[in-house]
């Protein structure tokens, strides 16, 4: 992942603005540590910072047209860039380096503003024409780029990867919608992203496995392209462990192969003795990976809450329980000199995966839900994902939200989604059969079916308790019998929730920025629409998979609700030794 920031119309083309512009860009330099760029027509200015993946010796931004008349900084990776490019050439363009990117500018010149559905990839690109000084910004479909806009008081346009690029200079910001192009022209956004679940309507397409496999594969297979050293992220369920499984089966032969060696690495986080860690120990030495198991303590997470919150800029819950585990993890991967790793997220979303789906009333209720899960993606995990990883300079692609693969997987009648234990039908099924192969096995049985664990769950259960415990000893309950008048946005309910707050308006004290997180009642990460699916959800709200009474193996017990919890005491430490790496073979990568 890159860092773009765009100051656009500040009637400002001042060597002081030029150097706070540089000021402000550097803020983003852990996303991108490999090179910076600034290019300054009149009162615009493009920045960037560099994390190198494809091309890294010629690939530098800003790119440019063939007479540096159209200009882009980008974030992103565009998957189908050869394609693309081939079909450029055709029609006479000529392109300055090997970068994905390069593509963008020159599909402007063919297109216009509608080029952005052709693109194939994760993105966000701000794009400026010098000729009629017009510039438009992007974003990816589902939002697995981070991006915010702003707006000055001078009528400046301000365009960041993350909060703390801009939010002391604007008067206003807020999150740049996801599947939007934000045009100069017109002032405003416009949808580019239209696909037919969008639409909530009911599909119809009967669930065939191999389509949905193949569908997957390719996905996957897609991702590998690379021209620095990679990884897997593997917590050992089902998710990611058929990310590690096709990979692992796909990655002879391709590029990345012959540049770094046919065996896949995999990376895992967790407390001792956490459910992810055996069952993603079982999975490498299933699929034959070098694996590295990383172990944190409780008193690890909690000593860097504070870090994450900056980073993933959010005080929700649950997007700061399981980015903390995943903030860590990210630093030893990067100290091991990989820079790119393909996850899991998005699965559950698709198919519903979360335990509280269990009580989905009908197939109607379950597809509503997946949709409205789906377009909250950028606010969530892939906020997660893809700030936890940058803050180290390190990428994560996701396959499951695969542009191509969504449609497929969307338009599939829900029926065949819904769970049904009578059947033996647990939580994502048709993705589980699709790839119950017995003559060729991608996992072995009880892992293909191993229950969803949320991944703040997974990595250990005593991980929520500590959070809970160290946050009681912060939080006084006369501050919480004052919460909604300190907090009247988004009130925390919880002690935990509280704590969060504190920290995150410590670092981003403008009102916009605490517009830009979500809020509602969740169980088990629901939306609020789905806690009337059960009436005893409604006494038991936490984003914890534990909260889902009577479906988790390990759920809450019924009397104990959600802020009951093990006493830790005041100090939270854990025996295990601090952050220990243990792995199967140091990284070898083959030159």
């Amino acid at each position: 992942m890159c860092g773009i920031l765009a100051v656009l119309g500040c009637s400002d083309d001042s060597q002081a603005k030029r150097v706070r512009v540089l000021e402000l860009s550097r803020r983003l330099k852990h996303r991108g540590p490999d090179w910076s760029g600034l290019y300054q027509h009149g009162d615009n200015y493009l920045a960037h910072q560099r994390l190198a993946i494809i091309d890294p010796a010629s690939g530098d931004q800003p790119l440019f047209n063939e007479d540096q008349t159209v200009v882009v900084t980008v974030n992103g990776e565009i998957y189908n860039h050869e394609e693309l490019r081939k079909r450029l050439t055709a029609a006479g363009h000529k392109f300055r380096t090997g970068s994905d990117c390069d593509v963008i500018a020159h599909l402007y010149e063919e297109h216009g503003e509608d080029f952005v559905d052709m693109l194939d990839g994760m993105f966000s690109f701000v794009l400026l024409d010098t000729r009629n000084n017009t510039y438009i910004a992007a974003r990816d479909a589902i939002g697995i780029t981070s991006l915010y806009i702003g707006w000055g008081l001078d009528g400046s346009v301000w365009i960041s990867s993350e909060l703390k690029g801009l939010n002391d200079d604007c008067e206003h910001f807020e999150v740049f919608p996801p599947g939007h192009l934000y045009s100069s022209k017109t002032g405003g956004f416009k949808r580019w992203y239209n696909p037919l679940w969008f639409a909530e309507t009911i599909p119809s397409t009967p669930y065939d496995p191999l389509v949905l496999r193949r569908a997957f594969e390719n996905a996957v297979i897609k991702r590998l392209m690379t021209d620095v050293p990679f990884g897997v992220l593997l917590s050992g369920g089902l998710d990611s462990s058929l990310v590690a499984s096709i990979t692992a089966r796909y990655l002879a032969g391709t590029k990345a192969a012959k540049q770094w060696g046919a065996q896949l690495h995999s990376f895992c986080v967790g407390l001792e003795g956490s459910p992810d860690l055996k069952a993603a120990r079982e999975v490498a030495d299933y699929l034959g990976t070098v694996h590295h198991e990383f172990h944190f303590t409780v008193q690890d997470g909690i000593d860097a809450i504070e870090d994450v919150i900056y980073h993933i800029e959010t005080y929700d819950v649950t997007t700061i329980r399981a980015s903390t585990p995943m903030f860590l993890m990210s630093r030893k991967i990067k100290s091991l000199g990989v820079k790119m790793v393909i996850s899991g997220e998005g699965s559950d979303e698709i198919f519903g995966g979360y335990l509280y789906f269990h009580k989905a009333p009908n197939k109607e209720e379950f597809h509503q839900e997946t949709c409205r899960k789906i377009k909250a993606l950028h606010q969530y995990d892939c906020l997660r994902a893809n700030k936890s990883t940058s803050a180290w300079g390190l990428e994560a692609r996701v396959p499951f939200l695969d542009k191509e693969f969504i449609n497929v997987a969307m338009s599939i009648d829900p029926e065949a989604k819904m769970i049904n234990m009578d059947q033996k039908r647990i939580e994502k099924w048709i993705l589980r059969r699709a790839f119950d192969d017995e003559e060729h096995p991608y996992l072995p049985k009880h892992i293909l079916y191993r229950q969803k664990e949320q991944f703040s769950d997974g990595v250990g259960y005593s991980w929520i308790d500590g959070l809970k415990a160290h946050a009681e000893l912060h939080v006084t309950d006369k501050m919480m019998l004052h919460a909604e008048h300190i907090f009247p946005h988004n009130t925390p309910v919880t002690k935990e929730a509280y704590y969060y707050r504190m920290i995150f308006e410590r670092f981003f004290p403008q009102n916009s920025a605490k517009l830009t997180v979500p809020g509602g009642a969740s169980i088990a990460c629901s939306t609020a629409k789905a806690i009337e699916w059960d009436a005893s959800w409604s006494n038991n709200l936490d984003p914890s998979g534990r909260a889902a009474l009577g479906v988790h193996n390990a759920a809450y017990k019924k009397n104990m609700g959600p802020v009951g919890q093990v006493k830790l005491g005041p100090n939270i430490i854990d025996n295990v030794p601090r952050m220990m790496d243990i792995s199967a073979s140091e990284l070898v990568i083959q030159g």
